[in-house]
């Protein structure tokens, strides 16, 4: 079996745009007819100059080559160019590649991907979501009370998510994050927080866990004094409490607080990860399969993990292939946590695909078709093309004060 050909597909994400502006897909097909799809998150450059990266990369080094030699394909990924170090965008577009070739594999042979990587340990995987505006738009008006801004609103909603069946809710009411992160949080960010956390505990009670994201907003002193304002209300974590630079700065929040420190959805490759959990800087491993290496490099680090009494919940702010890569790498994984979830993956988030991904009553149900069980829906996908220059997330371009 070798590979021919590859497809690249720019997707604009439809409103309410839950998981990002756009969407990256690729498809290749083999010499025989079988084809695979995967997904590029990589958010440092345009979609297109990742396509186009994502070209070059498979004429150098998977034209022609046999999928299921993916060891040998991530090392010549890696160290194309005398680099041989973690690199975001480079494995952003390997991941992509890799993730096709797992679908390739798991077709040829019958089954689901996560058979192929250790098998079955779970039969479902309870997920959680942002809690977003109940309708409109992800980006709403700052100006105008929402789920965002807005304790009040924001504990309607998760009321409303528990009564559909989840019992961990994500949201981030620290601030806006920027360019020259870490800082201070402003009172008004950690009184906001607080507010937050006690609206929402108070409306769920106990039957859900809450999941306090932020983006690497502070700096260690900063984050210890916001971690030490949110500790009354148990959260599960503390997401990225500060930029991820430094594992060895996060250890010093992670040892100060209560709270289990999260993170990891911008870091890539075993090495990335091993120097966090070298230093205890977070016992929650964010790991993105469209970023981090592939589904192959995410099972290694899951390993790693699990030395170190560490789990993983595999993030998700991107499109429906790189959340089947990660229900399989969760559905494989002993030391398992929790999934994110767009909602409950329906809806237009959905629209660019055939097949769907089974949610009920909080959990996900780990598929049972060949491959990732998802397949690429070209007409739609003709129908959703993006036409801003935005990336797929970004930051303020100035400093933020209090």
């Amino acid at each position: 079996m070798k590979l021919a050909t590859l497809e690249t597909f720019v997707v604009g994400n439809p409103p309410p745009r839950h998981g990002g502006r756009y969407f990256v897909f690729v498809r290749l097909t083999t010499t025989c007819g079988i084809t695979g799809v995967g997904e590029i998150y990589n958010a440092t450059f345009g979609p297109d100059i990742c396509c186009a990266m994502a070209r070059d990369m498979f004429s150098r080094h998977f034209e022609g080559a046999d999928p299921h030699h993916i060891e040998a394909l991530f090392r010549k990924s890696y160290g194309a160019g005398f680099t041989q170090r973690p690199d975001v965008s480079v494995m952003g577009v390997f991941s992509g590649l890799e993730m096709a070739c797992w679908d390739i594999v798991g077709k040829a042979a019958d089954t689901p991907v996560y058979e192929l990587l250790g098998g079955r340990v779970n039969d479902r995987l309870r997920s959680y979501s942002y809690i977003y505006p109940a309708s409109g738009d992800v980006y709403p008006d700052p100006e105008t009370p929402n789920a965002y801004n807005d304790p009040a609103i924001a504990a309607e909603v998760a009321v409303s998510m528990v009564e559909q069946g989840f019992t961990a809710l994500k949201f981030d009411p620290a601030g806006p994050f920027s360019i020259y992160d870490g800082r201070q949080p402003g009172l008004e960010d950690i009184a906001l927080s607080v507010a937050f956390c006690r609206e929402i505990r108070a409306a769920v009670g106990t039957r859900a866990d809450l999941l306090f994201g932020t983006h690497g907003q502070f700096t260690v002193s900063g984050a210890k004094r916001m971690a030490r304002a949110l500790e009354p209300f148990d959260p599960l974590w503390f997401e990225e409490p500060i930029p991820p630079e430094n594992p060895a700065d996060m250890a010093q929040v992670a040892a100060y607080t209560s709270i289990p420190v999260a993170a990891g959805e911008r870091l890539c490759t075993k090495h990335e990860f091993a120097r966090m959990l070298e230093v205890s800087a977070a016992s929650i491993l964010q790991l993105n399969l469209g970023r981090v290496g592939g589904l192959l490099e995410a099972k290694k680090i899951a390993s790693m993990a699990e030395t170190r009494s560490a789990q993983i919940a595999p993030h998700l702010y991107c499109g429906p292939i790189a959340a089947s890569a990660n229900i399989h790498i969760a559905t494989c994984t002993p030391n398992f946590l929790i999934l994110e979830s767009i909602g409950t993956f329906d809806g237009p988030y959905m629209s660019a695909v055939k097949g769907g991904i089974t949610w009920d009553d909080g959990y996900i149900i780990p598929p049972t078709a060949p491959g990732l069980g998802l397949e690429l829906d070209d007409a739609a996908i003709a129908k959703l093309p993006y036409k801003d220059d935005a990336l797929h997330l970004e930051m303020a371009q100035t400093p933020i004060t209090p």
